[in-house]
């Protein structure tokens, strides 16, 4: 294990990146494999309702559903509570008063992370450009790896 690796503290997985190696042959598990091996990781009760909702809508099957259930279980999940809406709240008002389009209904899901990670004080690790330049936010992303990789 690599020092620099040895040096990451905890963060909050993103969606797409924690589940990504449930998709056969999504290459966001091997992009985002050196930023999240290791490390202890939460995930919002966000994502949790994503991946669920996602597995049922696909219909999947009951070997996948327990791998899903397994990898859920093995993450430390963060619930909503008063804290945590409270973080919410504060960051939508101060994403719509920079213009940032996190404030924006369509994301609300994702505002939920995002404030999952600025409650937490620890980076999100995401694949979704909607989190760059968010107030109070740390992000880890390899959006522009990814493309490299994809040209390559």
């Amino acid at each position: 294990m690599s020092p620099r690796r040895r040096e990451r503290g905890p963060a909050v997985i993103d969606t797409g990146v924690f589940g990504a190696d449930l998709v056969p042959g999504s290459p966001l598990t091997v992009l985002y494999e050196p930023i999240i091996a290791g490390r202890p990781s939460f995930i919002s009760f966000q994502t949790v309702a994503e991946l669920r909702y996602g597995a049922l809508r696909r219909g999947w099957g009951e070997s996948r559903m327990l791998k899903l259930r397994s990898k859920i279980t093995r993450a430390e999940v963060v619930w909503a509570g008063p804290e945590l809406v409270e973080t919410y709240a504060k960051l939508r008002a101060e994403c719509e008063a920079e213009g940032h389009a996190l404030a924006q209904r369509p994301h609300d899901a994702d505002r939920w992370i995002a404030a999952t990670a600025v409650r937490l004080g620890v980076p999100l690790v995401s694949h979704d450009s909607v989190f760059r330049n968010v107030p109070r936010l740390i992000l880890e992303t390899m959006l522009g790896e990814a493309d490299a990789v994809e040209k390559g």
